[in-house]
């Protein structure tokens, strides 16, 4: 990986890592639906300057847009949602942690979906592995990673994460859409919708909002719902989408130092081998452990370039997922 690669990467993984208890502190004072909606809109207009700078239009009016609008509930309204619902009940570390089994999450479901994705041996050991680590990061046994109903909402994060890069790779994947444009196309119908839906979700009016809150939502808006987009696809033009795609497994161990770092919070035991667990069962269900198996894969994935299937995006940090990834996405 080449220098000016490697910053991107890193970059990405501390963008996508720091969602986490960057959400946390948006929760401090704003409800769910407030935070989503305010990064939503910082998102999209990053995305739409992007476009305009870039002459990128958005995709002809059609069905097709129906399809945009139900990969957007699955890979923004609904994930942000409850991401932001569920880390006021438990900790940003653990939040993290829960969603990165978005990959192996979309490994089950793709295999009973996808014909191309068949169930083998090791996909299915890798699967078993997997909830074993999820297990034992949610510890039932014990009260100190937040209410089991805040746990289960970041778990549900990552199974929306995995019906949506399956959705994307049945319904858009094919149809030859620019990535920018889809992207663009998603957060301009997920800010309508959360429009629409915010009377609903109640308001919440702070007697104060200090600067970390506000701090909080533009870095989740510009950063971690527009800009990473960028920084994830210029990724894959560089060093294809097996490489980029391995910034998933850096996010939950940088969120969980973040957390310990700036919220004080308790790095305990059973979520950092938990952590290593899922991690170990992604590579496992991908075929990473093997050796040479990712310098082969990540060759095949340079080597496809132009030809990797268009219409999804990142998720990482509460982000959609990279169709093009291994396994599923993001994010977020």
């Amino acid at each position: 990986m080449k220098g000016l690669s490697a910053l991107q990467f890193v970059a990405l993984g501390i963008i996508w890592g720091s969602s986490y208890p960057l959400i946390k502190l948006a929760g401090e004072e704003l409800s769910p639906g407030q935070q989503v909606l305010g990064r939503l809109v910082l998102g999209s207009a990053v995305l739409v300057l992007i476009a305009a700078v870039t002459r990128s239009r958005l995709p002809r009016f059609g069905f097709v847009w129906v399809h945009i609008t139900v990969t957007t509930v699955l890979g923004m309204v609904a994930p942000f949602l409850l991401l932001a619902w569920g880390e006021q009940r438990t900790s940003a570390s653990m939040a993290g942690v829960l969603t990165a089994a978005t990959p192996l999450l979309t490994l089950a479901l793709a295999t009973v979906q996808l014909r191309s994705e068949r169930a083998t041996v090791r996909r299915t050991a890798g699967v078993i592995l997997g909830f074993a680590g999820i297990v034992l990061v949610m510890a039932p046994w014990s009260e100190l990673g937040g209410t089991i109903g805040g746990q289960l909402a970041c778990l549900a994060v990552a199974g929306i994460y995995a019906a949506h890069a399956v959705f994307v790779r049945k319904f858009l994947s094919d149809r030859g859409i620019p990535p920018i444009s889809s992207a663009t196309a998603q957060t301009l119908v997920a800010t309508v919708l959360l429009a629409v839906l915010q009377p609903f979700l109640g308001w919440h009016t702070p007697s104060s909002v200090g600067w970390h809150v506000v701090l909080s939502i533009v870095s989740l808006g510009v950063f971690g719902t527009g800009l990473a987009y960028v920084l994830y696809n210029r990724l894959i033009a560089d060093i294809g989408a097996t490489g980029a795609s391995a910034v998933n497994y850096l996010v939950p161990f940088i969120s969980l130092i973040l957390s310990a770092v700036f919220l004080g919070e308790a790095i305990t035991w059973n979520v950092l081998v938990g952590g290593v667990v899922i991690v170990a069962s992604i590579l496992l269900g991908e075929d990473q452990l093997r050796p040479g198996a990712w310098r082969t894969q990540s060759g095949h994935a340079e080597a496809a370039g132009d030809a990797t299937p268009s219409g999804g995006e990142p998720s990482r940090g509460g982000e959609p997922v990279a169709e093009a990834a291994p396994a599923g996405r993001e994010a977020s």
